[in-house]
């Protein structure tokens, strides 16, 4: 029984890193499905972003309809409004991810970069 798995909810990559060192090997990455998968992230965060900020629109419509409850539609107005914002940089590292993924497998297959402009 000393043999057991130990689960741990966020220490995988630093048991990956361990069988790595421990094994002398390295695998290959594969850069595209890297690439694809990031791709992916992106676009649910798009979609995430304009559905928060529809929501945003519809509280605020309903603010203005509805005096009575108008506070409680404002504070879930700013609810939404910070959960498009959060979304929408969820986005934006997931686009720089993709980007990052798509260069490191340019770089890996030996295609040159031309920067003529800095």
């Amino acid at each position: 029984m000393s043999e057991e798995k130990h689960h741990h909810l966020f220490h995988h990559k630093k048991d990956e890193e361990e069988k790595f060192v421990e094994s002398g090997y390295a695998e290959e990455v594969d850069y595209k499905k890297e690439e694809k998968h990031h791709k992916h992230l992106e676009h649910l965060g798009e979609i995430s972003t304009a559905a928060a900020g529809a929501y945003v629109v519809h509280e605020k419509h309903k603010a203005e309809k509805d005096p009575a409850h108008a506070h409680k539609h404002k504070v879930e107005e700013e609810i939404a409004a910070a959960a498009a914002v959060g979304s929408g940089g969820f986005t934006f590292h997931e686009h720089h991810e993709k980007k990052e993924s798509k260069k490191e497998d340019e770089e890996a297959h030996g295609k040159k970069h031309h920067h003529l402009f800095g």
